[in-house]
């Protein structure tokens, strides 16, 4: 995209904040560059502008000196999660709070730039804080597992564009991936492969704290998820007498057919993609020592506020019983301590405990049902987190011809995953809304470059659409074509393997 003017063209910011103003020309980055103040979150900054240029800026206890970086925090200048940032002699960066002037550092990275005399930040002056305070990503690690490594690359990157959540996808019919004391079998017998049949895995406790500490770095809140009471073949295979034998209804078979894929056989691992025929035992007792003994654990090691239990698809499960099981289970929960998560299907839980979060996943136009069932949540006192599946999931296709992904709820190119509006999904109070998730489950990706080119640049979009008002002047397609543009560079550097599609203008510096 050519701007006529170039001092108009909008920053090279996604996402887009709340003001912005562009100044005159580039503050030169040079070796005399400093770091001046509050130094938490300045690795972070230093780290990436030497990655980027070879620059490695020195931390100092000295005054700012024109050319500076200070750094330092007034929780009056903006609300929870925002800060102001100045370009002109120097940079300045003021958070709210601490996550607010590590939301400000990544503004300044996207700012920096190589231009005919060397590498500068754009001059600005900008006022910014996030229209949600839950803006997540999914990742799903049991259809493909990914080593503790990968997910702190995740991490990274999604700090980078203002996520504040990582939701992990822990179980599923195709594998177990938590190391739960109390049922040891779980990780022996039930992690050792995922979807395809390619190798699986699990996290040990210290593994999870590692990813959990460091996602607390770069202020994320992790949200785990042990998916109930459907998702649960895995279960079965660890434990037998926990699982009702599969359910094979003539939808399953005839897809499974068509994928030429096994159909599910009890205590038999599973690695097709069906989905709907499995179930815990919910009339058992023993059934809620199970849950009450795995929930108990990972709240220990979770510090964050939320516990997820699923829900979804459990077609295997007659109403009476999944709202006995819902019930119970999403009160066990608070009595833990935590706040329940669950998809939207168990919003048709009458009694679902008061206060749970509903996660969305229907479509940008809801049945009725579906609409029913996420904002029974806000009638109960929760709230929701919209992901819409045929906006906001990252694994659908692009385009019918794109190589990995499923199409199931429709093909989702990057204007479709941009140009929605999460206040206008389900018919509830704005204020209802606690945010905005893009979910990446994991049928075909094999390995962190499939994920990376489903992800991006749609996680971009999403980004946007968790972060910015839509009454912010740049929150418009055609502003957003040319700022996402501008950052190819900056994802080139961090070695983002994203798909360089059409829509798109792509710089080349």
């Amino acid at each position: 995209m050519v701007f006529p003017d170039p001092s108009h063209a909008p920053l090279p910011l996604v996402p887009t904040p709340a003001s912005a103003q562009r100044g005159e020309g580039r503050l030169p980055l040079t070796s005399m560059t400093r770091i001046v103040g509050e130094a938490t979150d300045a690795p972070v900054l230093i780290d990436a502008v030497a990655g980027r240029c070879g620059i490695r800026p020195e931390i100092t206890s000295d005054q700012p000196q024109p050319g500076d970086i200070a750094l330092r925090i007034d929780a009056g200048v903006a609300e929870t999660g925002g800060y102001t940032l100045s370009v002109a002699d120097g940079v300045e960066i003021v958070g709210a709070d601490d996550a607010g002037l590590f939301y400000g550092i990544h503004t300044l990275l996207q700012l920096l730039g190589e231009g005919e005399e060397g590498w500068g930040w754009q001059r600005a002056e900008i006022s910014d804080a996030p229209r949600f305070s839950y803006r997540g990503v999914m990742l799903d690690v049991v259809r493909r597992f990914y080593p503790v490594s990968e997910v702190k690359t995740v991490i990274d990157r999604a700090a980078a564009l203002k996520f504040n959540h990582l939701h992990l996808h822990l179980t599923d019919d195709q594998g177990w991936r938590l190391q739960i004391d109390s049922w040891p079998l779980l990780t022996e017998k039930a992690s050792t492969t995922s979807a395809g049949g390619d190798a699986g895995g699990f996290y040990t406790k210290d593994d999870y704290r590692e990813i959990v500490a460091h996602a607390a770095s770069r202020h994320i809140t992790i949200v785990p998820e042990i998916d109930l009471p459907g998702h649960t073949h895995a279960i079965g295979v660890a434990y037998p007498d926990l699982v009702e034998d599969p359910v094979i209804s003539d939808a399953l078979a005839q897809s499974q057919a068509e994928l030429g894929q096994d159909l599910p056989v009890a205590g038999v691992p599973f690695t097709g993609w069906g989905v709907g025929h499995s179930s815990v035992r919910i009339r058992q007792e023993r059934t809620y020592d199970f849950v009450r003994d795995v929930l108990t654990e990972l709240s220990e090691l979770t510090p964050g506020p939320y516990l997820h239990i699923g829900g979804d698809e459990s077609h295997g499960t007659s109403a009476e019983d999944f709202a006995y099981f819902v019930a119970r289970v999403s009160a066990m929960v608070q009595e833990l301590g935590k706040t329940p998560i669950a998809w939207h299907e168990a919003g048709a839980v009458k009694d679902i405990a008061a206060g749970t979060i509903g996660q969305f996943w229907g479509s940008l136009k809801p049945t009725d049902a579906h609409a029913a069932e996420a904002a029974h949540f806000v009638e109960r006192g929760g709230a929701l987190i919209l992901s819409p599946s045929d906006a906001a999931y990252l694994d659908m296709k692009y385009d019918a011809d794109f190589p990995l992904g499923l199409a199931w709820a429709g093909l989702v190119d990057l204007r479709r995953a941009y140009d929605w509006d999460a206040a206008e999904v389900i018919d509830v109070p704005t204020e209802a809304i606690a945010g905005v998730e893009a979910p990446l489950w994991a049928e075909t990706v094999r390995d962190l470059s499939d994920a990376e080119q489903l992800m991006y640049p749609r996680i971009a979009a999403i980004a946007e659409q968790a972060w910015t008002s839509p009454e912010t002047p740049e929150r418009t397609w055609e502003s957003f074509r040319a700022r996402l543009g501008a950052l190819a560079p900056l994802w080139q550097a961090d070695g983002i393997r994203f798909h360089p599609t059409a829509e798109i203008d792509w710089s080349t510096r």
